[in-house]
Order: C-alpha cells, then structure tokens, then sequence
C-alpha cells in the first residue's frame, strides 16, 4: 500500500477501505498510523488490536483518546492501560468512566499506581449516588480500599459483603473501626465473622469501639495479656460501665 494513498478514498468500496485500516494499524509507519487514527472507519475492534502494540507512540495515544473509537468502553481501558499511555490522557479517561469500568481499571495490575488511585478515588465520590445493586458488586469485587470504605454503607448487606471481598485487609477493617461512622451493625457483623474476630489487631480495634457489646468485650479481653487489655482501656470509646467490668474481668 502506498503511504500517499488516503485510508478513506470516495468511490473505494467498504472492503477495500477495511483491509486498508487492518494493514495501517499494524503498521511501522507513524504518518499510517496518524492516518489509521483519524480515520472515521477506525472501528473498535481495530482500535483494539492497535493497542496491542506496546511500542505505539505517546502521540498516537493522545490521538486515539480524543477520536470516536477512543470512546469505546473497552478502548478506554485499553487506554489506560497501556504502558505509553500519557498519564494527563489516563486520568482524563479516568474521569469519563463508567463505574464498572473504573473497577476494573483499579484491580488491573498493569495500570500505573497512581492512576488506579484514580480510578478508586472516583469511584469513592459516586458511592452515595449509586445504587443498592451497584454498591453490592462493588463491595463483593472491588479493590480492597473500595471495599474497605462500603463497611460503613448505611444498608447492612453491603457492609457484610465487604467483609467478605478477598482483597479486604485487616487495615481496611482496624481503620473503619477506629472511624467514627462505624456502625453497631458493622461491628456486631465483624464480631460474628468467622475469619476478622480471630485476628488481634481487629479484637483491638473492636475493643476500642463504643458499640461492642459487653459479652464480646469480655471475651476479647480475656484473650489479651492484662497489661495491653488496660493500654487498650485508656484510649478506649466503650462507656464507663463495660470499662469497668472488662478491668474487674481481668484484675480478678
């Protein structure tokens, strides 16, 4: 194919332009690949295979965001992806996202750090605008952070869910403890959990909440060496009476 020929000739018929694209996008050539790009034919799938060149230029990159096919929810994830993908370009995708897809843009492993933080910090903005089914697949499948900050969504089976998603840490869980929007639900949901109550730093982190009932305060107590029991009593929210019980528990 001769470079000076146009990608999208008047009076070249359908097939012809096509085979045309397909070599343009696989093409070496940078004014090709320009040409690929603003091609009004590019198509998502051919932008597809485009982006799976590693070795495209940044410019290209830029280019294809701001055509058509650059809109394409796949397109855009592939955008991000993509190692030569200009951070400005990868945020501003970012920003046009849908929620799912920002999801997913937050758990691939090939997207620089600093965009999936993106990408959850946007997702943390629209959480109170989404929907009760929205928030449940978020909390069963999004990144940790995500999934950490739906503990303490106001309708149960969200925060319960959370508690199950396989990329929760105990961080996750110690920081929406210590947080004062944590729930008497949330808590007593960790306290019947059959994984968090066993970790030590989470019987802490419980400890220190006023919502823990007394039985499990006693029981979390009994569980600790006195000395760190009473370090953990005085920065402790629990009232006064629990307090004093868990001290009698453990000093008798």
């Amino acid at each position: 194919m001769a470079s000076n020929e146009p990608i999208d000739s008047s009076g070249a018929d359908l097939a012809s332009a096509t085979i045309r694209l397909e070599e343009a996008v696989r093409s070496g050539d940078l004014e090709l690949l320009k040409a690929a790009v603003a091609s009004v034919a590019l198509s998502e799938d051919l932008a597809l295979v485009l982006l799976k060149r590693a070795e495209l230029p940044a410019e290209i990159l830029e280019q294809l965001s701001k055509r058509p096919a650059g809109k394409h929810r796949k397109v855009q994830l592939a955008l991000v992806a993509h190692p030569k993908t200009p951070r400005y370009v990868s945020m501003a995708i970012v920003r046009q996202m849908f929620t799912f897809d920002l999801m997913q843009a937050a758990l691939m492993p090939i997207v620089p750090a600093d965009v999936k933080k993106s990408a959850e910090e946007a997702l943390l903005h629209r959480l109170e605008k989404l929907t009760l089914g929205e928030r449940l697949t978020l909390a069963k499948r999004a990144s940790g952070r995500v999934a950490g900050e739906l503990l303490l969504d106001s309708e149960g089976r969200v925060s319960q869910t959370a508690l199950d998603n396989a990329r929760l840490t105990e961080a996750h869980i110690v920081k929406a403890l210590t947080g004062a929007k944590a729930r008497a639900s949330l808590v007593h949901a960790i306290c019947t959990h059959s994984k968090w109550p066993l970790r030590r730093d989470i019987r802490i982190a419980l400890l220190r909440n006023e919502k823990l009932p007394l039985t499990y305060a006693m029981e979390y107590a009994l569980g600790l060496p006195a000395k760190t029991v009473r370090e953990i009593l005085q920065a402790s929210r629990l009232p006064a009476h629990v307090k004093q019980r868990v001290l009698d528990a453990i000093n008798g």
